[in-house]
């Protein structure tokens, strides 16, 4: 690659961090996410916390992991750095009904893609499907108010 162009890559990847990092919210105002499988469903909020480089930050995630029925349902989560994927990993596991809290951070680029899904059991055998957490933008979105009268 050209020393040109890697200078403008390199810009253009700064310039899209500053961005993300600029409008990163507080846990207050986190972007939901959801996931379900069987009977357990898993949801709370996500968001960007400002990390010490340009390009660097961390993906904050909390909620809860929920089961109505009998068995175990585990909430699992997996990050995919520089398109090199990391080991899955467990974050929580309920069994029988009840609810158990869920909370990780991951370090995070522009270029990190992330998800959370639920298995059932402590294995990853018989999962639902993966519910990403860097879908952007990470942000509430603001409701339209209304013009009907």
């Amino acid at each position: 690659m050209s020393s040109r162009a890697l200078k403008t890559l390199t810009v253009s990847l700064a310039s899209a961090a500053a961005v993300l990092l600029a409008g990163s919210p507080s846990s207050a105002a986190g972007v939901p996410w959801a996931a379900a499988h069987g009977s357990a469903t898993a949801g709370g909020s996500r968001w960007l916390e400002k990390g010490t480089g340009v390009m660097s930050s961390t993906l904050a995630v909390e909620g809860e992991l929920r089961n109505t029925g009998p068995g175990c349902y585990s909430l699992w989560s997996m990050a995919v750095y520089d398109f090199a994927p990391a080991p899955a990993r467990k974050v929580a596991t309920q069994c029988g009904p009840g609810t158990k809290p869920v909370s990780f951070k991951t370090s995070y680029t522009p270029i990190t893609t992330a998800s959370v899904y639920i298995c059932k059991d402590e294995a990853t055998g018989d999962c639902g499907q993966r519910t990403s957490l860097t879908t952007w933008p990470i942000q509430k979105p603001v409701p339209i108010p209304s013009t009907a009268g």
